[in-house]
């Protein structure tokens, strides 16, 4: 049984809003596996950052001069709950259970947020069980708004229908609690901030409902925004290769069957039934819909919410197509960007080198550049191959990494959260 309510019947007006995607268009990708993506098939989305990065500047730190003064929660390093706020928070999470709600708990725990208590709630059949957390033994609670509403904030882990029929109503009123949703359901909504910290935290002032971004868009605008700051972006095209775990756990799953049957001669060719059409040793140029305009609607998303969160005209141009391909996870994005003003290589690698939540890592000659392998489980995203494009005047390319679970999903709504605690528009509910 599932704790989804009926869907609920919204008409959304907002120049953001966008066709509804059906159940039967959630895109059967098929992924062509590398063996070594296979290999890193063998936990259920069981990658944390490693000791190297498990606070964000372990390595930042070699590369952010002293001067070069973040906001405290734009500084990615482990902290204490009293670096944060003097105050700790009643926490809860809606699907905690599944890979993005893992993810959350991974980083609430590793970046020491102050959690006062930590509440998971979730379907009849989760209902009962229990969850190893740093802050104890959680057993997993039947959601319920009225129980939601008691915690200070809220993570929304869940798909967009869920969120559309409850967020609203757990953030209602002022006893209400702020909610970080992580599905595409308030995305386009006007009113409600559209976040990555990094680039618009100042959004969330005042707010109660924040919507995090879809996970490619938030990758790359990580490594755009800093060159956006330092010549003003004109236009941007960009091509992604994304994971199977894209398509959650039964997209990894059937890559990695589908890459066991090929190799052992059990098939010529893998079934599909997540995918479009067999993923091992293949890609597939097709993520969400079709859309009237011929782009598919993951493409659109990196467009419309690029306009969003970097504060864009509506029709500022961004184009994206979107391909999945046979690795087990982290999306990658090879992005041209244009600028208003003449591009100058050095500053732009020295701007990349400051830039909070990136790791430039582009040395050719020793063969050094951002991948999956090693982008996997890490909270920076890694930009490299970065070069004057010769095709068009003021532009620069370049190749981006970030592990979608972490950056795109947990690590987003976790740095939000604590931009929240910081300018004061999450605060316990004895203090508000």
């Amino acid at each position: 049984s599932s704790f989804l309510a009926p869907k609920a019947q919204r008409k959304n007006t907002s120049k953001w809003s966008f066709p509804t995607i059906s159940k039967t268009s959630t895109m059967k990708f098929n992924s062509a596996a590398a063996l070594l993506a296979v290999g890193s098939l063998a936990t259920t989305y069981g990658f944390t950052p490693s000791s190297s990065v498990s606070s964000f500047t372990s390595h930042r730190q070699s590369l952010v001069r002293p001067s070069a003064r973040l906001p405290t929660h734009i500084q990615h390093t482990s902290r204490s709950a009293t670096t944060l706020s003097m105050s700790t928070f009643k926490v809860g999470i809606v699907g905690a259970t599944g890979a993005v709600g893992k993810e959350i708990v991974g980083c609430l725990e590793k970046r020491d947020f102050p959690v006062d208590s930590l509440r998971i709630f979730g379907s009849e059949r989760s209902a009962g069980k229990e969850v190893d957390t740093k802050f104890g033994k959680v057993k997993v609670e039947l959601f319920s708004e009225d129980a939601a509403r008691e915690c200070d904030v809220v993570f929304l882990a869940v798909d967009g229908d869920f969120s559309l029929a409850h967020a609203e109503n757990i953030c209602a009123g002022d006893d209400g609690a702020v909610v970080i949703d992580n599905s595409s359901a308030f995305r386009y909504k006007e009113g409600i901030p559209l976040v990555v910290p990094e680039i618009n935290a100042e959004a969330t002032k005042g707010k109660k409902l924040i919507a995090n971004p879809n996970c490619t868009t938030a990758i790359g605008l990580m490594a755009v925004w800093p060159l956006h700051k330092l010549f003003g972006l004109s236009k941007m095209i960009m091509s992604t290769y994304q994971a199977a775990s894209g398509a959650g756990q039964p997209g990894m799953d059937e890559l990695k069957e589908g890459t066991r049957a090929v190799l052992s001669g059990e098939r010529d060719v893998a079934e599909n039934k997540i995918f479009a059409h067999p993923l091992p040793f293949n890609v597939i140029p097709h993520i969400d819909k079709f859309m009237e305009n011929g782009y598919t609607k993951e493409e659109m998303k990196v467009t419309w919410e690029t306009r969003k969160i970097c504060g864009l005209a509506d029709d500022f141009p961004v184009s994206c197509t979107a391909v999945r391909i046979p690795t087990a996870r982290a999306h990658s994005e090879s992005i041209v960007a244009l600028f208003e003003n003449p591009v100058d290589v050095a500053a732009a690698r020295k701007a990349l080198e400051e830039a909070p939540g990136v790791k430039l890592v582009d040395d050719v000659d020793n063969m050094k550049y951002p991948m999956p392998l090693t982008a996997t489980g890490q909270y920076d995203i890694e930009v490299g191959r970065l070069r004057e494009n010769i095709a068009f005047d003021n532009a620069l390319e370049f190749f981006v990494c970030g592990d979608q679970l972490l950056r795109g999903a947990a690590l987003n709504a976790v740095i939000v959260a604590e931009a929240m605690v910081e300018n004061g528009a999450l605060q316990t509910k004895t203090a508000a």
